[in-house]
């Protein structure tokens, strides 16, 4: 198989007269000047401070091999993934402690109250009938109280 080169010129563009010797190029006298000429005129357009993040790392893409980037791609979704999962496991355990806490531990605060309300107004009345025993003469310190219920 014989690969044929042919050049092809551009029939618009204007003919330009060298006097170049066989072998040698025009490209091989480019100066300095013309060439940081053609590389600064491409400078000049590009402006950092108008670059997004999102170009920034679009444009990583080309520097970052395909298998590196399908590590970090399988990392990313495995951690969103676990993120998602402790989020809602979170929410799950909070809505079980908030209902078993509104269904069994609200009544028995309740419950808890009166019984110390009632275990109160009995200490009153015993107060009570103390003082209109002393103010009548009944029976001193030494003496029984009356009945107290039982773990009281």
């Amino acid at each position: 198989m014989v690969v044929v080169v042919e050049e092809v010129r551009d029939e618009s563009a204007p003919e330009v007269s060298t006097n170049l010797g066989e072998g040698e190029h025009e490209s091989d006298y480019e100066t300095d000047s013309e060439v940081s000429s053609t590389f600064s005129d491409d400078e000049d357009d590009f402006n950092p401070d108008d670059e997004t993040l999102y170009e920034r790392l679009v444009a990583l893409k080309d520097i970052v091999p395909p298998q590196t980037r399908s590590s970090l791609y399988s990392k990313y979704k495995s951690t969103t993934s676990w993120a998602l999962w402790s989020v809602q496991s979170t929410g799950t355990l909070a809505w079980w402690i908030s209902t078993s806490a509104l269904l069994v531990g609200l009544p028995l605060a309740l419950a808890i109250e009166d019984e110390t309300r009632v275990v109160q107004q009995e200490r009153e009345m015993q107060m009570q009938s103390q003082g209109q025993q002393q103010l009548l003469g009944g029976p001193q310190q030494g003496q029984p109280q009356g009945v107290l219920p039982p773990g009281f």
